[in-house]
């Protein structure tokens, strides 16, 4: 039976290689996966496995050395310029340390502000847009008016979800933002906007700890050595997994 659901992402065959004969890296080989139309896909595996790389040539921060990305039915692949500003409408990413990310001489709403301003919003549509946002993370909306060396950690990375979120992004990529201080609410917080955005969202979540990706990912894929071993629903890979890879990685967790 044909799978109806929509597909917002489809990777196809990608692969990133650096150096050349036997200095050759393989950082990612074949990979092969698609994403849903309000779907959040988890992407799990230890450092050095690949999941970064994957993610980053989605997110086109790094080039692939073959194979295709799909967004929406288009090839972004080889997009540079203003064709992937364009893309950057649709896809939003929030990384694993938000303070980086904020330009310390700017307020945080400036810096969330920023994309609206860039929309030919008016600076007072902004400020509210920006005051809404952050009331949607669980920020007061004073705290539009702080330094990101103001707030806490799981603060910033609250303000970082509303930056990526003012433009509506379709895909909302989540690279290892839950450090142990702050997971619960973070996932909270994940779970609250998937809520109320429905299909209109779909989060690619990109974490090393499989427990956490069953607590909140609808599937799995589990990446090791740059490719792919596995893939399914949390439940089925963590009550059956198929490769030894991914059995340590529960044991890891278990133990």
């Amino acid at each position: 039976m044909a799978d109806e659901r929509e597909v917002l992402v489809e990777v196809k065959n990608l692969e990133v290689t650096y150096g050349s004969g036997r200095s050759t890296y393989h950082a990612v080989q074949d990979a092969s996966f698609k994403i849903y139309k309000g779907e959040t896909f988890g992407l799990v595996g230890e450092s050095g496995s690949g999941k970064t790389t994957a993610v980053n040539m989605i997110a086109r921060l790094v080039d692939v050395t073959s194979g295709s990305v799909f967004l929406d039915g288009e090839d972004i692949t080889n997009r540079k310029g203003e064709a992937l500003r364009a893309v950057y409408k649709t896809m939003q990413m929030v990384f694993q340390t938000p303070a980086d990310s904020f330009d310390p001489r700017r307020t945080l709403g400036d810096g969330i502000g920023e994309s609206l301003r860039n929309a030919g919003l008016s600076r007072k549509e902004t400020r509210e847009k920006v005051e809404a946002l952050l009331k949607d993370c669980g920020l007061p909306p004073e705290y539009a008016d702080r330094y990101p060396h103001q707030v806490s950690g799981g603060q910033c990375q609250r303000a970082a979800i509303a930056r990526a979120l003012a433009i509506a992004p379709r895909l909302l990529i989540c690279d290892e933002i839950t450090s142990a201080l702050v997971q619960k609410e973070i996932l909270e917080l994940l779970n609250t906007l998937r809520t109320q955005r429905g299909r209109g969202l779909s989060i690619l979540f990109i974490s090393h700890d499989i427990s956490l990706v069953q607590q909140f990912c609808d599937r799995v894929l589990v990446m090791y050595h740059g490719e792919i071993v596995e893939e399914g629903t949390p439940d089925e890979v963590i009550r059956n997994p198929q490769n030894d890879y991914t059995k340590r990685l529960i044991d890891s967790v278990l133990s």
